[in-house]
């Protein structure tokens, strides 16, 4: 079933490179692989550790996230879910290092190490239609390969920028349901956040009727 899902032919879609080591696809997905991924979320945000909205600082994200292989929770990552009810998290499924390797294969080339990608973590986000998220950077893990990012559901306002600040330079674009982004390399630390979500603009078939579905897929470097 996943074999059939995500096979070799996924890795001939067209990219772009937004800035070096950050690569847009655009429907990278199919509606069926969307709509398959959906249901699986429908299943992670159950539990045993449900969908929750984490505290930064004190502030609750308007943001709800379920997480798979290692639970994340601002500034670190943990097997059990300490913030939430202390289950242990979902394990990382086989079929996400795939689709991982797939991803990277994609944006930097098969000869890149892609066969190597090994994802042990993805915060899986839900977006609803006030839901937004900051300029931040990824960097609690303590590996630098590269984050893949997969939307499902309604588009949004992404913004991507540089390493040093929050600031200009920076580029906004629209991240559609199926599309694929990368960032890795000289980008990997690039701060970057959703301005806004664009309700209604799920297509038919995604899997989702409102609201928005993001994977972010990580390699933590931890034991």
């Amino acid at each position: 079933m996943t074999a059939a899902l995500f096979g070799d032919e996924l890795v001939e879609r067209p990219r772009r490179e937004v800035s070096p080591g950050a690569v847009h696809v655009p429907g990278w997905l199919s509606l069926s692989q969307q709509a398959w991924i959906a249901e699986r979320f429908h299943e992670w945000a159950r539990g045993p550790v449900p969908l929750r909205a984490a505290r930064v600082r004190g502030h609750e994200m308007s943001v709800r996230t379920v997480c798979l292989g290692w639970h994340w929770q601002p500034y670190r990552y943990t097997r059990e879910a300490g913030d939430v009810n202390g289950a242990p998290v979902l394990p990382f499924p086989d079929w996400l290092v795939r689709v991982g390797r797939l991803a990277v294969a994609e944006a930097y080339g098969r000869q890149a190490g892609a066969a190597d990608y090994t994802p042990d973590t993805a915060l899986v986000n839900f977006y609803d239609d006030a839901a937004r998220m900051g300029m931040h950077q990824d960097k609690d893990e303590v590996s630098r390969e590269p984050v893949v990012s997969l939307s499902i559901g309604d588009s949004c306002l992404f913004r991507f920028g540089n390493t040093e600040t929050r600031a200009r330079p920076y580029e906004d674009l629209a991240l559609a349901s199926g599309d694929l982004f990368v960032f890795g390399g000289p980008s990997r630390l690039a701060f970057h956040g959703v301005m806004k979500t664009y309700p209604g603009t799920a297509p038919e078939g995604c899997g989702l009727a409102a609201g928005r579905i993001n994977l972010t897929l990580r390699v933590t470097g931890l034991d």
